[in-house]
């Protein structure tokens, strides 16, 4: 255990609003004081018992079912309760309200699965999980999180972490016996357990990046001149009229964004005005939203006409996101659809020849495999730490190989063991914790 809170919290776990049923929670040494107090007696331990929600004044506030879980059996690893009443935002108030006279505090956002890490029922990938299938937008990313929360994701690391630590003891073994005089780049179980490592690194960050994709999708802006047909390529995409499409240049102003899935990967898209030299000082505004688009893309779609020969006019200014040229309106000029020369997409947002090709283009360009049965969900943090345990892994080889010092890659791996260790939570800041738990919602 990393410690034992001394107080209660409380918080609604359900959504606001009206419904059948709404939850109130509570976690902490005072759960068994309070239930005696609002319902006359506290549950037996995983028994759910009809009662009455009583206030101070012995009236009842409601009528619903009571479940105690005793520490650390329970979801956060301490006494729980849960008060199950019809769903009112007055009565959920009035019992979270009658929990706070009987001495608990209101919860923080994630407090609850805070608690639950700090007291080891969960890791922080998995505490993780629970946010993110919270907020799972689509099945194959509810999936994954689900994968991640039953510790799939952790096993990886975990596997990861006893390959690189066994490494490290296998070196320290040979600088612990120079006498031996063994050449470190002629030992082959030292060349086997060097690729073991670095295949487990490839698949674990493969798998990371994959789960990352899924979990935050990608942003994709449409840019280019007016009048290309990005609005129609948008429809296209999106398959229903998410943009105003008319034939007078500008008619784009604001930028306009749709969340959609290509091909099981989330995108959010930002349809851009029109990138030409005006003194309209609307259409400026509306162009200088289009470049701070651009500067947040991580991909763009460079969408031309293909009845206007020539360079295409004003190209993007794009940062580090790659680009693709896409040649639209194909249709009016008998253009073959599909990919072309020079990494061109030619396509017909009107008729939709040359659509399925460009969306395997962008799969490819952001690195998108699909939300197959083995995806993982992951995030930023996770992404960093293990290229940052990568890193460490390559400059130590590169002692080794360079100058047979493999006190060097052992310290090296010490780091490399340090960035892993934090994926998982076993060394990690207060700041990083707070950061982390205070994006879930509150009673979870």
């Amino acid at each position: 255990m990393r410690g034992r809170r001394t107080d209660t919290i409380v918080a609604r776990a359900t959504p606001p609003g009206r419904g059948a049923v709404a939850i109130v929670r509570l976690s902490g040494p005072g759960c068994r004081a309070i239930a005696e107090a609002i319902l006359g007696q506290c549950p037996p331990p995983r028994h759910a018992v009809l009662a009455d929600f009583r206030a101070a004044s012995g009236e009842a506030i409601d009528t619903g079912l009571a479940l105690f879980f005793r520490g650390p059996a329970s979801y956060t690893g301490e006494d729980l309760l849960e008060l199950h009443a019809h769903g009112s935002p007055v009565v959920c108030d009035e019992l979270v309200e009658r929990a706070v006279q009987l001495g608990a505090r209101l919860a923080r956002p994630g407090e609850f699965s805070e608690r639950a890490f700090l007291n080891d029922k969960l890791d922080l990938t998995q505490a993780e999980a629970v946010a993110d299938l919270i907020d799972a937008g689509s099945r194959a990313a509810a999936r994954a999180a689900q994968r991640s929360l039953a510790g799939a994701f952790a096993a990886a690391v975990h596997g990861l972490n006893d390959a690189v630590t066994e490494l490290r003891v296998y070196i320290e073994a040979t600088i612990d016996f120079p006498d031996e005089e063994i050449d470190p780049l002629a030992d082959a179980e030292l060349a086997v357990r060097l690729a073991d490592c670095r295949a487990r690194f490839d698949a674990v960050q493969a798998a990371a990046a994959q789960g990352r994709l899924l979990r935050d999708g990608i942003t994709l802006v449409l840019a280019g001149e007016p009048n290309t047909g990005k609005s129609s390529l948008l429809n296209a995409l999106a398959g229903y009229e998410a943009a105003i499409v008319t034939p007078v240049p500008g008619t784009t102003r604001d930028p306009i964004r749709e969340y959609l899935a290509i091909d099981g990967l989330p995108v959010h898209v930002i349809d851009t005005a029109g990138l030409r030299i005006t003194a309209d000082p609307v259409e400026a505004e509306g162009i200088r939203r289009t470049e701070a688009a651009l500067a947040t893309a991580d991909l763009v779609l460079h969408v031309r006409d293909a009845t206007q020969p020539g360079e295409g006019g004003v190209v993007p200014a794009a940062g580090d996101a790659p680009v693709i040229r896409v040649i639209n309106k194909i249709d009016l000029t008998g253009q073959a659809p599909g990919e072309g020369e020079a990494g061109e997409v030619r396509v017909s947002a009107r008729t939709g020849a040359g659509l399925a090709e460009l969306r395997r283009v962008i799969r490819e360009a952001v690195g998108f495999a699909g939300a197959d049965a083995g995806t993982l969900s992951a995030r930023r943090r996770h992404l960093e730490a293990l290229a940052d345990a990568r890193r460490h892994f390559d400059a130590g080889v590169v002692e080794l190989e360079t100058r047979r010092a493999g006190e060097l890659l052992a310290e090296e791996l010490r780091e490399a063991q340090q960035a892993l260790a934090g994926i998982l939570g076993e060394f990690t800041s207060d700041d990083l914790l707070g950061e982390i738990f205070g994006r879930f919602c509150i009673g979870k």
